[in-house]
């Protein structure tokens, strides 16, 4: 997987100076695509070896198919990756992944196909011990898709410097 540079991206001293922005689009990642070999790789890793996911003749024959599907919770782990395109907190000295909510995988994603991820800032508030809780709403949409593949509510804490 091969990440291009990001269209827009925000960036703040403070996770306190986020809520500025709070109802807005905060970050577009850069264009990513995932190779075959990625989704052969998952499969082995995650053990889901559905052929679905695993044998490209078989995805064409009996799904219709142009060749083997992503597995979905493949594309939801890039979300991290995406995301950190999209915004930064310059103070920020640990990130913790608290949890995801509503998610939804709207559209599948090939081997081939490019997709990035626009990030709104739907909450920010005290998160435990401390950290600022963010709500994140991620969208990965797909380059001439007409649906996006995958829609979540990320919810990070930042512990700050």
């Amino acid at each position: 997987m091969k990440l291009s540079d990001p269209t827009a991206s925000l960036v703040v001293d403070r996770a306190s100076e986020l809520r500025a922005h709070v109802g807005n689009e905060i970050g577009i990642s850069g264009w990513t695509a995932l190779e075959e070999a990625d989704v052969l790789s998952f499969a082995e890793l995650t053990r889901d070896r559905h052929w679905i996911h695993t044998d490209p003749a078989r995805a064409r024959t009996e799904a219709g198919l142009d060749g083997i599907l992503a597995h979905g919770f493949l594309v939801l782990s890039l979300i991290t990756a995406l995301g950190d395109q999209c915004y930064t907190v310059r103070r920020a000295r640990r990130w913790t992944n608290y949890g995801l909510e509503r998610i939804r995988f709207t559209a599948p994603v090939f081997p081939g196909d490019e997709f990035r991820l626009r990030v709104t800032l739907d909450a920010v508030a005290p998160g435990p011990a401390g950290t600022t809780r963010l709500d994140l709403g991620c969208r990965l949409e797909r380059r001439d898709g007409d649906r996006p593949a995958l829609v979540a509510t990320w919810i990070v804490l930042v512990e700050e410097a």
